[in-house]
């Protein structure tokens, strides 16, 4: 009867719609409905209320179907009140909350009959033999079962997303998974003129040590090719993902490819591990935690990004990662200037646990063999540096940074024996465990001269070691004028100084080819075809250009760079820096050009084209030019 009148009142509103437009008219039909619906809904439900308070009976309504929701969300469409995929989304929404009220419900109704049987029971045992009982449950406590059993249902639901089904479970949500291909093809273009004596020294400090003796050496070191041009193909994979574990807790892991554990490079040559097709291998790149409890403030450690700021990849190749722990803290002092600092202490080598079986008659302890002493290497660094925004688009950035390596430096050893390249002397774990080429060496071993059968002569096998301490002070900046937003210009450039580097110690080393601590690169060249003296350095500078759009990221984005780069043999450890210009290292000066255009969303070409040409020593100069396609998800 309510619902009557109330439909009646809203029938002496007809006359007002009529006086307006047709719109008005056309929704007039659908207002009753809605006004029908809204004011039925309660009259049944107070009916029904009366119904039940006249008899305690546990309650067998069931949810309303979403059917009714239905016919009137398809009279909206059909009205043009509201879009089909409007509808579609109101339609799907009602199915998933009738399907979590069913559930509830049912639960509600299972729990509430399993406690009622719970308490009989207990009544029962209480009792003696022979008592009836009747089981009387108030209709308020089973209601208040059934509102606390449905809470305790749809708060499940929702933390396990099984109401809204196509979303993933909470777990899963924490779990961010990303990745990136490329392919390349790369060209190394040779001129005439390079000197094909250039010695290999990763090859021989990573195999068995080389031969100096004249008397014995019938065949050439270990060489780079510097004569004959190469082309290849190769590609690059990288897997990944980020973890919000909890409480200010990230974890993170990615695998990669590559030909070799290298630090710098994870290319994999197609053709290359035996060829014929054969599978290649996967590397552990990134592992780590870290804590954050604030944007300001991070705490790492594991295997993780370079935690220094670096423009360019004039110290720090941009695939590099470091090992050990880090420490970024950064804070905005007033709008728009930020300063931050980064500290890190990681380890370059950890010495074999069982590393040097020493066999040399002088050095046995109460007649029994033992162990050399440990060699390891780590690198502590230290950044300062500070932000400004001039603008949304426009910034500055300028840094400095200290870097220290410790027990990097190759040492002459205590006089040894050596017969044979399975022989071992006490400094031999001293020479660098990685290298690409432009480093200084010097020999390691001190060699005890050996009384030889008639006919013979001794072999001098050699180990190199690095002739240089590594504290390189490091200054970087960067502009980005956006002026022209989205096209920015922006200026990098860095400037390196190897602060613990003593070129009169390198000029006093001696010369001679097999004693220990002989000068074996980077010397200036001779006519007669001598060894000359040590002509390397300790400085390097590198500044690039670049027009274009940051980042490439859409269909047609683009950017170009053009930037020159100078580093002398020893201003910083070659085995960091970029592994692409000069075919990597250090003691290489030379211009670079490139660029990048969009080819679809998170799809891109390269091209760039490196000339490189020696610093010191012996003539060297090589051309690379790389086209790659990337892809980013």
């Amino acid at each position: 009867m309510a619902a009557q009148a109330s439909l009646r009142r809203v029938g002496d509103l007809r006359p007002m719609f009529d006086r307006k437009t047709d719109t008005a008219r056309r929704v007039w039909p659908l207002a009753v409905s809605m006004c029908a619906l809204t004011l039925a809904v309660p009259a049944l439900a107070q009916d029904e209320g009366k119904a039940a308070s006249k008899r305690p009976t546990v309650s067998r309504a069931k949810p309303v179907a979403p059917n009714s929701t239905t016919s009137l969300v398809n009279l909206l469409i059909k009205q043009g009140v509201i879009t089909e995929e409007q509808g579609t989304a109101l339609i799907k929404q009602a199915e998933d909350e009738s399907y979590v009220q069913r559930e509830a419900a049912k639960g509600a109704s299972a729990r509430a009959e399993e406690a009622a049987k719970t308490a009989a029971a207990a009544a029962a045992a209480a009792s003696p033999p022979g008592t009836k009982h009747v089981t009387y449950v108030p209709e308020i406590v089973k209601r208040q079962l059934r509102e606390d059993i449905r809470k305790e249902v749809m708060a499940r639901a929702h933390s396990e997303n099984w109401a809204s089904p196509g979303k993933y479970p909470e777990w899963a949500q924490r779990i961010r998974f990303y990745g990136d291909l490329r392919a390349r093809y790369e060209g190394q273009f040779f001129p005439t003129g390079n000197d094909p004596r250039q010695i290999n020294y990763n090859a021989i400090n990573t195999g068995n040590p080389y031969d100096l003796s004249d008397n014995t050496n019938f065949y050439w070191a270990p060489t780079y090719n510097t004569s004959e041009n190469r082309q290849r193909a190769r590609f690059r994979v990288r897997v990944g993902a980020d973890v919000d574990i909890a409480d200010n807790f990230v974890g993170g892991f990615r695998f990669a490819s590559g030909d070799s554990g290298s630090p710098v490079t994870l290319n994999q040559t197609m053709g290359g591990s035996g060829g014929n097709f054969s599978k290649y291998a996967l590397w552990i790149d990134r592992a780590y935690l870290r804590y954050q409890p604030s944007e300001d403030f991070s705490f790492s450690v594991g295997r993780f990004d370079n935690p220094f700021w670096s423009p360019t990849d004039l110290v720090w190749y941009r695939d590099l990662g470091f090992d050990g722990f880090a420490a970024q803290l950064k804070h905005e002092v007033s709008p728009g200037i930020t300063p931050f600092l980064v500290a890190g202490a990681f380890p370059t080598y950890n010495t074999d646990l069982n590393f040097g079986y020493n066999i040399d008659a002088n050095d046995l302890k109460n007649g029994l063999p033992g162990k050399f002493p440990s060699n390891d290497k780590w690198m502590y660094g230290a950044q300062a540096g500070v932000g400004v925004k001039f603008d949304p688009q426009s910034s500055f950035r300028v840094a400095v940074a200290y870097y220290d390596f410790t027990d990097t430096q190759g040492r002459v050893s205590s006089p040894c024996s050596v017969l044979a390249t399975a022989d071992i002397c006490n400094t031999d774990i001293t020479r660098p465990s990685f290298a690409q080429k432009g480093n200084t060496y010097k020999t390691l071993r001190n060699i005890i001269p050996e009384v030889m059968p008639v006919g013979t002569f001794q072999p001098a096998y050699q180990y190199f070691g690095l002739a240089s301490q590594f504290r390189p002070v490091v200054v970087s900046g960067q502009l980005d004028l956006g002026d022209f937003h989205p096209v920015h210009v922006v200026i990098d450039a860095e400037y390196v100084n190897n602060t613990a580097f003593d070129r009169n110690a390198m000029l006093a080393l001696p010369t001679a080819c097999c004693n220990g601590g002989a000068l074996s690169n980077n010397t200036a060249p001779t006519s007669d075809g001598s060894t000359g003296p040590f002509n390397g350095g300790n400085q390097g500078w590198m500044t690039r250009v670049t027009v274009g759009h940051k980042q490439v990221r859409k269909l047609w984005d683009w950017n170009v760079h053009a930037g020159y780069k100078y580093l002398e043999s020893d201003a910083m450890i070659d085995a960091f820096v970029d592994p692409d210009f000069g075919l990597g290292g250090t003691n290489l000066k030379g211009y670079f050009i490139g660029g990048n255009v969009g080819l679809s969303d998170n799809v891109w070409a390269t091209l760039r084209y490196m000339s490189a040409n020696n610093i010191a020593g012996n003539p060297y100069a090589v051309d690379v030019v790389h086209l790659d396609l990337n892809a980013k998800f």
